[in-house]
C-alpha cells in the first residue's frame, strides 16, 4: 500500500474531523445543549454510530462522545522515512471521517430542518431532489430486500460521471442486475443526480435510484441503511461493532464507486468503507490498495471504464447476480417494477376504464401450438398518435406434459410485475380490468406490443419450467378481437369463481397470503381464504393453494390462522403474526369480515372499493370500471388515491367483484344488507349471483 494513499485517508481524517468539531461548537452556541437531534422518524438515532459504537444520540450535548471517539482515532500523521504499508491506521482514520460525516449530517437537520424532502420519490417541481435518511417506514420496505436476496446489495456513487449518457448507462445497468443505486457528492458542481434528471430518469426508492444529498458526508447515509439492516434482520446489538462489520461484509454486497476527483475527504470516506469490507472503483488515476485483506478481493481499484465500471465492482465485491437478458429495445428487470408513467410521459394507454384491456391464459395440447410464436393482430403503438388510447387483449396459450387448468389463474396473474418489469411500461389491475401505460421513450427506443409477448414467453420458461414446455402469445388491438376475447374470458373467470363458491372460511385451518402488489403497495398482504378471494379478482383460495404447489418460496405462502381472537369480525392469532412479518412491522393485524374496524389492507389492484355512507348508515361499493361520480363523493380513482397504498382504512375496504356475493363479506358490519348503492353496471355483472344471495 502505498504512502500516497494513507496520506491522503489520514489526512481528510484530519480535516474534516477539525470542520466538525467547529460546526459543532457553533451549533452550541446557537442552540441549548438540551436540543433535540437526529434523523427523522428513526429508533436507530445515528445509526452508524449507535450500531458500532452503541451511543445514543438523541441532544446536541450527546454529540461530544462520538466526536471525542472520532479525534482519538486519528492515527499519527505520516512519516516521510520510515512509512510502514500497514491498514490499520487507515481504516481508523477513515471510522473516524465517517463518524463526523454522519455528525455534520445531523446537524444539518438541525440548522436546516428543510434541506432534505421527507418522502420517497423527489419533488421536482418544488427543486427537491436530495431525501436524506430513509426513515423507518421506508427502512422497513426497503430492508428487508437486502436480507431475503431481492435486491442483491447495492452501488454507492459519489460524484459525476463526465456527461449525463454515461450516468444514465452505468446507472441503468445496475438496475438491470436489481442493485439499488445510492447516490450522493457532486463534481464541479453537478452529481449523477442532476446528470439523471438531465436525461429524463425517474429517481427515488421506486426505482431503487436514491439520491441522498450533494455533499460527500450524504453518503454516510447508505451505510447506516446497511447497518440498520444487520440490527433488525440479523440481530446484531448495538455497540457489537465486530459483528456489526462482519455482518455487512459477509450479506450486504455493497460498493463505493467513485467518479472524478478524489479529495483527502473522499479518500477518508473509502477508507472508512473498507472496515465494511465495501471496496471503492474510481474512473480516475487514484493509488490503489489491491491486496486482499478487509475486503473479499481489492480495496481501492483506480482507471476503471466508464463502459466496464459496473462488471468490475460486481467482480471485485464478489457479486453473484443474473441479468435478465430478453430480446427486447428496452431494459428489463424488478428495479423498474415501481416505475411510473405520468401524463407529462404518456405516449397512449390501453384500459383504465377508456379502453377495454383483458389478460386470459388458456392450457393447450402440446400440437396446438408453436413455441416462442408471438402475434398482433391489430394495428401496433407506433400506430397510435401521441395521447391517444387503444384496446388491447393478451392471450396466452400454455403447454406441458405437467401443466393443469388449475395453473392457467396463477401463470395469469404474473402478467403484472412482468409487464412492470419493462422500464417505461406501467401495468396496473388483472383479468379484464388491467390497465397498461406506455411511455414516450419506450416508443422512442422502439417498444412494439410484439415486446410484450417475448417478455412473457421468456419469463414463463424461466420461473415456471417444471411445468411449461411451449408458451404462444396473441396480442389483439381491434376492438372486435378484444370483446370477443374478453367475452370468452369472463365465462373462464367465472368457472375458476365457482371453485371455491361452496367452500367456508371454517373448512380449513391454512388461508394464503398474497404480495403481488407490494411493489406499488410495499405494507400491503392480502390473506386469500375460502369466503375472501384475493381483493384483485384474480386469486381465490384454490388458486393461492396451487400457486404454492408450483413455487413454494413464491408470494403465495400458507398461513396457519391458529386461534380465533374475532369469529364476527373475522380475526385469527396466526394471521396477524404473518402480517406483522410480512408487512415489514407497519400492519399489526386486521380483521376479514369488517370494513368499520380494523379492516384489510388495500392496494390500487382492487376490483371494487366499498365506502361507508354515514348520512344512511349504509355501504356503497364501486368497481374499477365504473368513471362516475358515487354517493361518497368520491371517484373509484380518487378512493384508491387516498387508500390504496397498503393502508388499514376505516371505513373503507377494497374487495373483489365476487367477494360481494359470498357469504362473510362485511358479516361483521350487518353483511350485504347494508348495501345501499353500486353502480348499475356492476349490479347487472353479478345479477345472478346477487339475486341467489339475497334468497339465502
Amino acid at each position: 500500500m502505498s504512502k500516497l494513499v494513507a496520506f491522503a485517508a489520514i489526512q481528510g481524517g484530519y480535516n474534516v474531523v477539525s470542520q466538525v468539531e467547529g460546526e459543532y461548537k457553533r451549533a452550541l452556541d446557537t442552540f441549548n445543549a438540551d436540543t433535540k437531534v437526529g434523523f427523522p422518524n428513526t429508533a436507530y438515532f445515528l445509526p452508524v454510530i449507535y450500531s458500532l459504537l452503541g451511543l445514543k444520540v438523541e441532544t446536541l450535548e450527546d454529540i461530544e462522545k462520538p466526536l471525542d471517539v472520532a479525534r482519538k482515532l486519528l492515527p499519527p500523521h505520516i512519516k516521510g522515512m520510515n512509512h510502514l504499508p500497514y491498514l490499520g491506521p487507515l481504516l481508523d482514520a477513515g471510522m473516524a471521517t465517517l463518524f463526523c460525516f454522519e455528525i455534520r449530517e445531523a446537524l444539518r437537520y438541525l440548522n436546516q430542518p428543510d434541506f432534505y424532502l421527507h418522502s420517497e420519490e423527489p419533488d421536482l417541481e418544488a427543486g427537491k431532489i436530495w431525501l436524506g435518511a430513509a426513515d423507518d417506514t421506508v427502512f422497513r420496505k426497503r430492508g428487508v430486500e437486502f436480507v431475503d436476496g431481492t435486491a442483491p446489495g447495492f452501488a454507492a456513487i459519489v460524484g459525476a460521471a463526465p456527461n449525463a449518457e454515461i450516468a444514465k448507462d452505468i446507472v441503468e445497468d445496475y438496475q438491470r442486475r436489481s442493485l439499488y443505486i445510492f447516490l450522493a457528492a457532486n463534481q464541479n458542481n453537478t452529481s449523477v443526480t442532476d446528470q439523471l434528471l438531465e436525461a429524463g430518469v425517474q429517481i427515488g426508492w421506486n426505482t431503487r435510484i436514491v439520491p441522498f444529498g450533494p455533499d460527500i458526508s450524504s453518503a454516510i447515509f447508505a451505510l447506516g441503511f446497511a447497518n440498520r439492516a444487520a440490527m433488525a434482520f440479523g440481530n446484531v446489538q448495538p455497540g457489537d461493532y465486530k459483528k456489526m462489520l462482519l455482518y455487512n461484509k459477509n450479506r450486504i454486497f455493497a460498493f463505493v464507486n467513485a467518479l472524478g476527483d478524489v479529495g483527502t475527504d473522499w479518500a477518508g470516506a473509502a477508507a472508512g468503507c473498507v472496515n465494511w469490507g465495501f471496496p471503492t472503483l474510481a474512473d480516475t488515476d487514484i493509488p490503489e490498495v489491491l491486496p486482499t485483506g478487509i475486503c473479499t478481493y481489492e480495496h481501492v481499484v483506480a482507471n476503471v471504464a466508464h463502459d466496464e465500471i459496473v462488471q468490475r465492482s460486481v467482480e471485485v465485491r464478489g457479486l453473484k447476480v443474473t441479468v435478465s437478458e430478453i430480446e427486447i429495445p428496452l431494459s428489463f428487470g424488478p428495479a423498474y417494477e415501481g416505475e411510473r408513467v405520468r401524463g407529462a410521459d404518456l405516449h397512449a394507454q390501453t384500459g383504465g376504464g377508456k379502453t377495454q384491456c383483458t389478460e386470459l391464459v388458456k392450457m393447450a395440447e402440446m400440437n396446438e401450438i408453436e413455441d416462442g410464436k408471438v402475434e398482433v393482430i391489430g394495428p401496433d403503438v407506433t400506430e397510435v398518435k401521441e395521447g391517444g388510447t387503444f384496446p388491447l387483449g393478451i392471450y396466452v396459450q400454455i403447454a406441458g406434459r405437467e401443466f393443469q387448468t388449475d395453473f392457467e389463474p396463477i401463470i395469469e396473474r404474473q402478467i403484472h410485475h412482468l409487464i412492470n418489469y419493462i422500464q417505461g411500461i406501467m401495468h396496473i389491475g388483472q383479468r379484464d380490468i388491467s390497465w397498461v401505460r406506455l411511455s414516450k421513450a419506450a416508443i422512442e427506443k422502439g417498444f412494439t406490443l410484439k415486446d410484450i409477448g417475448v417478455v412473457l414467453h421468456a419469463k414463463f420458461h424461466q420461473d415456471f419450467q417444471k411445468i411449461v414446455d411451449k408458451v404462444q402469445v396473441t396480442l389483439y388491438t381491434k376492438k372486435k378481437d378484444v370483446d370477443a376475447l374478453t367475452k370468452r374470458a369472463r365465462g373462464e373467470y367465472k368457472k375458476r369463481d365457482e371453485r371455491v363458491e361452496k367452500m367456508t372460511d371454517e373448512d380449513v385451518e391454512t388461508y394464503y397470503s398474497c404480495t403481488l402488489c407490494q411493489s406499488f403497495a410495499p405494507n400491503h398482504v392480502c390473506t386469500v381464504s375460502p369466503e375472501r378471494t384475493g381483493l384483485c379478482g384474480a386469486y381465490n383460495w384454490m388458486d393461492c393453494k396451487a400457486s404454492f404447489e408450483i413455487n413454494p418460496t413464491g408470494p403465495n405462502q400458507p398461513i396457519e390462522k391458529g386461534e380465533c381472537l374475532d369469529p364476527v369480525l373475522g380475526q385469527w392469532k396466526g394471521v396477524n403474526e404473518f402480517i406483522y412479518k410480512a408487512s415489514r412491522g407497519a400492519v399489526s393485524h386486521y380483521n376479514f369480515y369488517s370494513m368499520v374496524t380494523d379492516p384489510m389492507t388495500t392496494c390500487g389492484c382492487c376490483e371494487c372499493i366499498a365506502a361507508m355512507l354515514p348520512s344512511c348508515n349504509g355501504v356503497m361499493t364501486v368497481n374499477r370500471d365504473y368513471m362516475g361520480e358515487t354517493p361518497c363523493g368520491m371517484k373509484f380513482t380518487t378512493l384508491a388515491g387516498v387508500m390504496g397504498g397498503g393502508a388499514s382504512s376505516p371505513g373503507f375496504v377494497g374487495h373483489s367483484k365476487f367477494n360481494i356475493t359470498q357469504g362473510k363479506f362485511i358479516v361483521g358490519d350487518g353483511g350485504l344488507a347494508r348495501m345501499v348503492w353500486m353502480p348499475k353496471s356492476l349490479k347487472e355483472e353479478i345479477k345472478e349471483r346477487l339475486l341467489k344471495r339475497g334468497e339465502e
